[in-house]
């Protein structure tokens, strides 16, 4: 008899405080205690345990800006980021609609990072072999949560964005039997996810703000695109705040959608010479490329004591610089950077808000900062003080590419190679992506699986 687990709807992802409270309860008790423990599925969600939405406003000390920009965070999910809950959506979407069986089934992760995590994650905990395919020049820590996780790991030529090496190697895998492949790239489980969940935590928190006079309007909302998952839940913002603008970013050193360009970078998580199939760039209003030196150094000045010294010299609490300093990874200094350079290309001010994300946070990046020492040298005080002006309160207004229709046109045409040429998806798809019918088709299907999995759960 197969034994199937399973977890949270996307409704409960949302809402957690709809969950069986003594799940809820056993859940909560287990991220600590037992997290390999699949009850553990059940903490999927950007909450915490008293329903808020887990998130820094960014002291004016460090952006330099008169917006606020505000970040939701990842840390908190079971792997310490939020791509678990795109891992998890596609696998339960698979499932509950009998297309794979605990068991029965081997699941190929296809990724740059957090999402193979996820996959190590979430895979086992359901009952299902994993394999994670990965390039090999990551961070050492992410190769430790696999393993530590129960998921096997391929490793393939490169860095971040050699994603076509990905692909290759899970096109060998899916020639044996009983072997499915969950691509991220392309799973629009990853997308419902942050459409559903992600998108209306961040309507429920800029309410909260509001009302408490914080803030104003919902001017924009910011996200680096690896998978382009994350970046979904604009769709669901604009549906709320129309004038809400989405922008998409991306490392000066890969700016695929910025000018079709490629190149290597160590912004992990984002960044891959591709356009996802589930990205929906009709809906971007611009992309903005950030410099990955820039976002690791700026990760270790909010990291480090040197850095911290500068930061309270500046004006930021002590206390606010604890939490600061394991809340972002580089992905996260990606976005906040991404997001100031936002206000400013918009001329944003007092009322305005700018809402980005901390995908994950500093425990898979230690490595990564002892490299960047050994390169750059020791950062000192003068050092500190540079980072500070240079790469936070002078962020300037290049690197901006505005989403007029040439530019739409192009994004959504760029899909062709990849996915047409190569992944055989149909041209008639392809331009059938162009209508805002298709994605409302997509969003749709979460109330479907929300009444599967409750139904097969009971």
């Amino acid at each position: 008899m197969t034994n199937y687990i399973y977890g949270p709807t996307f409704e409960e992802m949302l809402h957690p405080e709809k969950i069986n409270p003594a799940v809820r309860k056993k859940a909560l008790e287990a991220i600590k205690s037992s997290p390999l423990d699949p009850v553990n599925l059940y903490n999927i969600t950007w909450k915490d345990e008293k329903g808020g939405v887990r998130h820094v406003v960014l002291p004016r000390e460090l952006t330099g800006i008169d917006a606020e920009v505000v970040v939701i965070s990842g840390k908190w999910f079971p792997t310490g980021s939020h791509k678990v809950g795109a891992t998890y959506s596609c696998a339960i979407e698979k499932q509950v609609l009998g297309k794979i069986k605990p068991g029965v089934h081997k699941l190929v992760w296809p990724s740059t990072g957090n999402y193979g995590i996820g996959g190590a994650y979430v895979g086992p905990r359901m009952g299902y072999k994993s394999i994670v395919v990965l390039p090999e020049n990551m961070s050492r820590e992410r190769f430790e949560k696999i393993a530590y996780f129960g998921a096997e790991c391929i490793k393939t030529k490169g860095c971040e964005s050699n994603v076509k090496e990905i692909y290759d190697k899970t096109h060998e895998l899916e020639k044996q039997p009983d072997t499915v492949i969950v691509n991220q790239f392309a799973e629009f489980g990853n997308y419902r996810f942050h459409y559903y969940v992600t998108g209306n935590s961040i309507l429920e928190l800029f309410e909260q703000l509001k009302s408490s006079g914080a803030v104003k309007r919902l001017s924009a909302f910011c996200s680096a695109m690896g998978s382009s998952g994350t970046i979904g839940a604009g769709d669901r913002l604009k549906q709320v705040h129309s004038d809400c603008r989405i922008i998409g970013l991306e490392p000066t050193q890969c700016p695929t959608l910025y000018n079709n360009g490629f190149g290597d970078h160590d912004i992990q998580g984002i960044g891959d010479k591709h356009v996802t199939w589930i990205h929906n760039t009709d809906n971007m209003d611009a992309i903005i490329c950030l410099d990955d030196l820039a976002c690791k150094k700026g990760l270790q000045l909010i990291v480090e004591e040197t850095g911290q010294k500068i930061l309270r010299n500046a004006g930021i609490k002590s206390e606010t610089l604890e939490h600061l300093k394991t809340l972002f990874g580089i992905s996260g200094i990606c976005n906040i950077l991404g997001a100031i350079k936002t206000a400013k290309h918009y001329k944003l001010g007092k009322g305005d808000c700018v809402v980005t994300v901390a995908t994950d946070s500093l425990d898979r990046y230690y490595s990564v900062l002892d490299d960047l020492t050994k390169k750059c040298g020791k950062m000192d005080e003068s050092e500190a003080s540079k980072r500070l002006e240079e790469i936070f309160h002078k962020a300037g207004t290049d690197w901006i590419r505005d989403g007029d229709k040439l530019a739409k046109d192009s994004w959504a045409n760029l899909k062709y190679y990849t996915w047409v040429e190569q992944q055989g998806k149909s041209i008639e798809e392809l331009k059938e992506q162009r209508s805002s019918e298709y994605w409302q088709r997509h969003q749709r299907l979460i109330e479907e699986v929300n009444g599967l999995i409750a139904k097969l759960r009971n």
